[in-house]
């Protein structure tokens, strides 16, 4: 049987079944393989063991240097690169909230905001615009159109063809992805080069762990690290509440996310969507009838940011998310950020 060059998206050291690897000035690797399944590419699982494949490197592994400190010490650093307010480049962070409050809406909202610099949520922060990566784990291509539709309203054609270039949503629902799964795991990985936002909605549906086991929660935060360290790109899960933190309206605690506390403990962003109390929509002056349009946006754990108010936002038409503006209860317009302190400058 003949073998044919394959290309490999990832570090040749992440894969588990590599013996020997052996580079060439013409960048070919002979890699001695032993195809026990783990980490093994698909194209290559029916090889022969420790069959020799001629393949192309396309990523090259790193290794972590030590820091100097003296450098360290007397150069002053450059600006924090932020992706969302508060939220550093590079790093995991969760959206914790319960069913139906709109957080899909949000990451897709946040998503016009890293892509196009469209501030539909009224943050006022500037942040950098890039490349976004939606995997969408729950929701059917019909009920995402509808969505789009909906967001389309608010945004100008300059800003449609700026998302249109710089957003994929990826309708991956009834698919099987597991981040733990070799093959889905690169598949994912190659998406995510030159990606700046990688959104997974929701995380539930992106393995299948044991949620409140600490071990395997950490492992598979450890996988969505491994992508982050890879790409340079930041991922945020969506994740649901417990039910005693969504019965007792205390969604906006740190500790409210279902399953183990190492989903909390070992992200270093996480922000909360929660509906409107009836205590909070007294406090407001809101109808009982037209509480359940307004929802709380908070992030009570900003390791790399300083702590600010919580914001109030409004479903609009099509179910978008807008700043809620309690004194004139109209809804203030969506605009393009044009803030002059930038999210890195705020810490």
């Amino acid at each position: 049987m003949n073998f044919e060059p394959k290309p490999i998206t990832r570090p040749v050291s992440s894969i588990t079944s590599v013996r020997i690897a052996d580079a060439t000035p013409t960048d070919d690797l002979k890699i001695a393989t032993e195809l026990n399944g783990g980490g093994c590419p698909r194209s290559v699982t029916a090889a022969p063991k420790s069959q020799t494949l001629p393949l192309k490197i396309a990523t090259a592994m790193t290794f972590p240097t030590r820091i100097d400190l003296r450098e360290a010490f007397e150069n002053p650093p450059g600006p924090l690169d932020f992706v969302l307010p508060g939220m550093l480049a590079g790093t995991i962070g969760g959206l914790i909230s319960p069913g139906g409050v709109g957080k899909s809406f949000l990451s897709l909202e946040w998503a016009v905001l890293v892509g196009a610099g469209v501030d539909l949520l009224g943050l006022g922060q500037q942040v950098p615009t890039g490349r976004v990566l939606m995997l969408c784990l729950e929701d059917p291509v019909d009920a995402l159109r509808h969505r789009l539709f909906g967001l389309g309203k608010y945004l100008d054609p300059a800003a449609r063809e700026r998302i249109h270039c710089a957003v994929d949503v990826m309708p991956l629902v009834g698919r099987g992805v597991d981040l733990m799964d070799d093959n889905w795991f690169d598949w994912i990985l190659e998406r995510a080069y030159g990606v700046r936002l990688l959104l997974i909605d929701t995380l539930r549906r992106a393995h299948s762990l044991e949620e409140n086991d600490g071990g395997q929660m950490a492992a598979l935060l450890g996988r969505m690290e491994r992508i982050a360290l890879l790409t340079g790109c930041s991922i945020v899960f969506l994740h649901h509440t417990t039910k005693s933190a969504a019965l007792n309206q205390q969604g906006d605690m740190q500790q409210a996310a279902r399953g183990s506390s190492v989903l909390t403990d070992n992200i270093r962003w996480q922000c909360f969507l929660s509906g409107m109390s009836k205590d909070e929509a007294k406090e407001q002056r809101i109808n009982e009838a037209d509480r359940g349009s307004f929802v709380r946006f908070g992030t009570p754990k900003r390791n790399y940011g300083p702590p600010i108010a919580d914001n109030w936002l409004r479903r609009a038409e099509g179910g978008i998310l807008v700043p809620a503006d309690f004194d004139s209860r109209a809804v203030c317009k969506p605009r393009r950020v044009e803030a002059t302190t930038s999210a890195s400058e705020a810490w």
